[in-house]
């Protein structure tokens, strides 16, 4: 069966206040249709975007909706902090109010965020991408070992090794991601001893402080080519630090790669001056002018398999072929 698509115009305009209007300028009425959003900086600005248009089809009665988000925003703060919250459940249950009925999406931060959701979502990953790239691009991949910059990135490492045939590493004290040291709303109100507060045989003992460990490779990285592999690189701090490391370890190459390169800030110069060999990312975010400040950073092209995923949503096809191979780790 052959299919037509047909690419509809939205018109976008602001407001004395910066508000944001969107017109559809045609009919959706009774058709599916697919909202293309790529992440900007201004990441609120977009997502307001995208709330507004998706709002605009469904009240032009439009017969389903498909976010297509390469990067789905506020992922990391998917964990409930002291006295904080849990963004990406609220941006998810906005799109769902919204009118969304399914998201494609990739590489989500966490594979839970997807029970944020009560429609349909689809974990779409980069991992296949990224090893043709290591197989073609890396003429002695064979000498070289999947290296994990902290123990919460070691699964992601794992799946990398097997698949490669590869050893693994895993860098583990002072250069841990930040990320995970950071307490979550189980230890709020704070562990501090009062008198009076409780029933002298009803005390709470306090919880342990945290001491990082001095800083080591789990693994042989001597005289190899090391690849860190993550899912995000946005603060490249933690990279650099790893890369340090590394050639302090023997490691004559280093490789850095990830889905999502977000870069932000002064990501290119640090990364430039830096041990790192090569950056390689996926075009889920807009990285020209950071490509242009550092001739390391590389890209990889997925459009391929979010274009197979709209095809075959829209034609009602199982979408279990772009997931062959996947494991519950990956």
């Amino acid at each position: 069966m052959s299919v037509r698509w047909k690419t509809t115009m939205a018109e976008f305009a602001l407001s004395s206040m910066i508000e944001t209007r969107v017109q559809i300028q045609e009919s959706v009425r009774g058709k599916d249709v697919f909202v293309i959003q790529t992440m900007s900086k201004d990441v609120n600005t977009t997502i307001m975007e995208m709330l507004i248009m998706v709002y605009a089809c469904r009240t032009s009665c439009a017969k389903s909706i498909t976010g297509v988000l390469p990067y789905f925003p506020y992922s990391k703060q998917c964990k409930m902090r002291k006295r904080g919250s849990i963004v990406s459940k609220l941006v998810a249950s906005m799109m769902c109010k919204a009118g969304l009925t399914h998201l494609i999406t990739m590489d989500l931060h966490q594979k839970e965020i997807q029970g944020f959701f009560n429609i349909p979502v689809d974990n779409l990953r980069a991992s296949p991408f990224l090893l043709q790239y290591i197989q073609e691009e890396i003429p002695d991949y064979r000498n070289a070992v999947i290296v994990a910059k902290s123990p919460a990135s070691a699964k992601r490492a794992q799946s990398f090794a097997e698949r490669l045939r590869l050893g693994i590493a895993v860098i583990h004290g002072e250069a841990q991601d930040a990320e995970s040291d950071q307490v979550d709303g189980r230890h709020s109100p704070p562990t501090v001893k009062t008198t009076g507060a409780i029933h002298p045989s009803m005390e709470i003992p306090l919880l342990i402080p945290k001491e990082k460990p001095p800083i080591t490779v789990v693994g042989d990285v001597g005289g190899r080519i090391a690849i860190i592999v993550d899912d995000i690189i946005d603060d490249v701090d933690s990279f650099v630090a790893a890369a340090e490391t590394l050639k302090e370890r023997g490691a004559y190459k280093i490789f850095v790669m990830a889905t999502h390169g977000l870069l932000s800030s002064d990501a290119p110069r640090f990364i430039e001056e830096s041990a790192i060999d090569e950056v390689v990312v996926t075009n889920t975010i807009p990285h020209e002018l950071q490509k242009l400040q550092c001739p390391k950073i590389k890209t990889v092209d997925i459009s391929m398999i979010l274009s197979e995923a709209i095809r075959r949503i829209h034609n009602g096809e199982s979408m279990s072929y772009l997931f062959r191979n996947i494991g519950v780790d990956d």
